[in-house]
């Protein structure tokens, strides 16, 4: 698939940035624009209406999520391993965009939410082949919810909600050897 054009990924950088940090209310075609440093014109000739933004963000989203499917495929420690490890995300591209889509939902984005139901699904799909059954299948997807709730609790303020390092490796260690 040829790479899309630098303006059209500035855009959606900027609606993705704009639903982050002020969300979905404010991320407005006009705000939109300015923030990607395009006019409104050059905004609308990539995406002729928030909804196609929204479009954009879902499929960057899934774009995302397939290449998190083939790492996850790929990992030395195996699925279930590479899934909670991976939890944990700071300003990644992926935990990036779950979080803008994520945004959309909560404004009413039926499309939106059904990615994000469909990025569940995808994951629990690649794991469940590796754990023994549909309990230890819940315990792997709740023990990586949580730690990604409390990551993003944790990014600014004193308490140490999430394991690093040492302790989340044994964590990881301790989910693997539960469910297998």
């Amino acid at each position: 698939m040829p790479r899309p054009p630098l303006a059209r990924e500035r855009v959606l950088d900027a609606f993705e940035s704009i639903l982050i940090e002020d969300g979905e209310r404010t991320a407005t075609l006009d705000a939109t624009a300015k923030a990607a440093g395009v006019s409104k014109g050059g905004l609308l000739y990539h995406f002729a209406s928030k909804d196609e933004l929204a479009a954009g963000m879902i499929a960057r989203l899934e774009d995302l999520v397939d290449e998190d499917l083939v790492g996850m495929s790929a990992a030395e420690d195996g699925p279930v391993a590479y899934y909670v490890r991976t939890s944990v995300m700071e300003n990644a591209p992926l935990d990036r965009a779950l979080i803008a889509v994520s945004r959309l939902a909560q404004g009413g984005s039926a499309d939106a939410a059904g990615a994000l139901r469909q990025t569940r699904r995808s994951w629990s799909d690649a794991i469940r082949p590796h754990v023994r059954d549909e309990t230890a299948l819940d315990l792997v997807m709740l023990v990586s919810d949580g730690l990604y709730f409390n990551n993003s609790l944790d990014v600014n303020g004193p308490e140490r909600l999430v394991p690093r390092g040492a302790e989340l490796r044994a964590l990881v260690d301790l989910v693997v050897r539960a469910t297998a």
